[in-house]
């Protein structure tokens, strides 16, 4: 199965974290499948440790690209017109584009936003 990881969710793994639901855990953990990363998240969690809302990611941040293939994950470029285009009041940019690349690339997106699923989005948690 071909996994999108919200940017939450791959934080979380990386560090370990509990509040990764049991189900997200063992379908990431599960080598069977293919587990990507967005761009979008790259920009989210760089954006968050600049302003100061993500301290703790500030060594991730430095090097997405590692962190990403240390786990065997798989790096996923942007889909900027097709979440730009997206219709909907949902108005986070990273939420859109994480949204576009689950429905553009068939994938089911790790995620604990239930504002998703009005998308059509195929989500787990």
């Amino acid at each position: 199965m071909n996994l999108l990881l919200d940017t939450h969710a791959f934080l979380w793994w990386i560090a370990g974290d509990m509040a990764l639901s049991p189900v997200a855990r063992d379908l990431i953990g599960d080598t069977g499948n293919d587990i990507f990363v967005s761009a979008a998240s790259a920009w989210e969690i760089a954006t968050k440790v600049r302003i100061g809302k993500l301290p703790g990611a500030a060594a991730i941040a430095a090097d997405l690209a590692v962190a990403v293939e240390a786990q065997g994950f798989v790096p996923l470029p942007a889909h900027a017109q097709t979440a730009g285009a997206l219709p909907g009041p949902h108005k986070n940019p990273v939420d859109r584009m994480l949204i576009a690349q689950a429905i553009a690339d068939d994938m089911v997106l790790i995620s604990n936003e239930t504002l998703f699923d009005a998308y059509g989005v195929r989500r787990l948690w």
